[in-house]
């Protein structure tokens, strides 16, 4: 098998882990005749009369299908909130295992067009907050949670009005806020964010399980915590609100809300009947990559599950570990080059701030690699891309492109460069199937392949300089290049892989 043949399997297992049914029927089991009781991970939850389930997210609907499979008859009834046009789009790509029987129990709402909240999804959060509040102690309430919850899940605190929230949203962004900081003003005008939902379930038992598709997994930050306690306060809203200058232009309906909210942040023992787990993540998907890998024979190292940071940065560290890991293939381990490659290192890696990235332990663990096997280098998280230009593309093509170009551009100032004695494939993809407004999840590149384009007349740097890595992969090779899996149905960021093995000449 080839290098690109090899990255595209880890890719596929890395996904094919994380998927709503397979990832649910691992952590979820019912069992029991008399007594029946739900194991979750390990942790056992008495079902005694009835269980009801909510969901809201993107990946949903696979994990509601899943989830009714596994409960049979002992599910009264469930709401979930998905996506627009979500099931239309499963039954087309033929993903029958996604959706729903026509008997389910199980109420579809479809909402936030555009990821944006809507009418609709308000009408999904309203259907969600009136059963919760129905629900008595004997009540078992498992909460299917995955990305892109938070805006199928919107109920202002009345009387504060949708089109209100949004506006006032929409200020905070026009003025530069933080999406940190419009979280926290979102979560309190919210009567189901920030724990919310499970305050409104109270005394039943909730069970939440959570896809999560944010660096670090954070329980308050995805679909903006609706089942986990708060670390903000009303104080910290009107801090942002005062920072930037709204404090006298908000409407009549959200003063009267911040005016009687409580000031501290709910206790945590208001959330004993509430367990919040996390059923997958970039972290699951990356250590079945690994596995992959290893019996693939490569020697495998996963450096991180939180990259972060602009594309043109994370790309130009990448380019130097694989300038590093091909001078260990050709014997120069140790020496001045080598030294400057691992000081660039550093120094990008303290620039970036990737959270709980250990560089020094990882370049410790690369030195130890032998050079008889090949290596691979795993990662996961999600760049950012400043769009320039009209072109066409995603964050994972633009960084494929950028690793090869700067790879391309290495072996051309190096006279007799270590990487040309490896063989070198890069693949970045985004692990719900799609990368910007594109059909791809990502690509694959080389610096062989910049190479080869510009002696047809294509210029890497012209396509990235109008953000229009996609154009460059589709015209080039008859789009060989690109990553196209379709809809995955699921969804923990990106994952990127590097592939290294020496070549004979060398």
């Amino acid at each position: 098998m080839s290098l690109r043949e090899h990255a595209l399997s880890l890719f596929r297992s890395a996904v094919d882990t994380v998927r709503p049914a397979p990832m649910l029927k691992r952590a979820v089991k019912l069992q029991g005749d008399g007594c029946p009781q739900l194991l979750v991970k390990g942790q056992a939850f008495p079902v005694k009369r009835d269980l009801y389930l909510v969901g809201f997210g993107k990946a949903v609907l696979g994990m509601a299908a899943a989830a009714e499979e596994i409960l049979g008859e002992h599910l009264v009834r469930g709401i979930i909130s998905v996506p627009l046009g979500i099931q239309e789009s499963l039954q087309r790509a033929g993903m029958q295992e996604m959706l729903l029987k026509p008997d389910s129990k199980i109420q579809v709402i479809e909402g936030a067009k555009n990821n944006l909240p809507d009418p609709e999804a308000l009408k999904g959060a309203v259907a969600i907050q009136e059963l919760a509040e129905g629900l008595t102690v004997d009540n078992l309430l498992l909460v299917l949670i995955s990305g892109g919850g938070s805006a199928l899940l919107p109920a202002p605190i009345p009387p504060i009005l949708l089109k209100e929230k949004e506006k006032l949203t929409k200020m905070l962004a026009s003025r530069g806020a933080a999406i940190q900081e419009l979280n926290i003003v979102r979560k309190t005008l919210s009567l189901l964010k920030g724990g919310g939902l499970a305050r409104l379930a109270y005394p039943a038992r909730v069970v939440s399980l959570i896809l999560s598709d944010v660096i670090g997994d954070p329980l308050d930050v995805i679909a903006s915590g609706p089942t986990a306690a708060s670390s903000h306060s009303v104080q910290d809203c009107l801090q942002i609100l005062a920072k930037y200058n709204l404090l006298h232009h908000l409407p009549k309906s959200v003063e009267t809300v911040l005016s009687s909210s409580p000031t501290k942040p709910t206790a945590l023992e208001d959330y004993s009947h509430v367990c919040n787990i996390i059923i997958g993540s970039n972290t699951l998907a990356l250590d079945e990559a690994k596995r992959q890998a290893e019996g693939l024979g490569y020697a495998t190292l996963i450096l991180s599950a939180a990259i972060c940071g602009e594309v043109s940065r994370v790309a130009t560290l990448y380019c130097q570990l694989i300038r590093l890991v091909c001078l260990g293939f050709a014997g120069l381990r140790e020496g001045t080059l080598s030294d400057e490659v691992r000081g660039n290192l550093l120094q990008l890696a303290a620039e970036l701030e990737i959270p709980g990235l250990n560089l020094a332990e990882f370049l410790q663990a690369l030195r130890g690699l032998g050079p008889e096997r090949p290596v691979c280098i795993l990662a996961g998280g999600e760049t950012t891309v400043q769009l320039q230009g009209t072109g066409k593309g995603g964050r994972n093509q633009e960084l494929a492109l950028r690793v090869g170009l700067g790879l391309h551009r290495a072996q051309a100032v190096e006279t007799s460069s270590p990487l040309g004695r490896c063989e070198i494939v890069f693949l970045s993809g985004g692990t719900d199937g799609q990368d910007g407004p594109t059909e791809a999840a990502g690509a694959f590149c080389s610096p062989e392949l910049v190479d080869e384009a510009l002696q047809e007349g294509l210029s890497a740097e012209a396509f990235l300089s109008n953000s229009d890595s996609y154009t460059f992969f589709s015209q080039f090779q008859g789009g060989h290049h690109l990553l196209v899996t379709g809809l995955t149905g699921t969804n923990v960021m990106d994952i990127q892989a590097i592939l290294i093995r020496a070549t004979e000449r060398s």
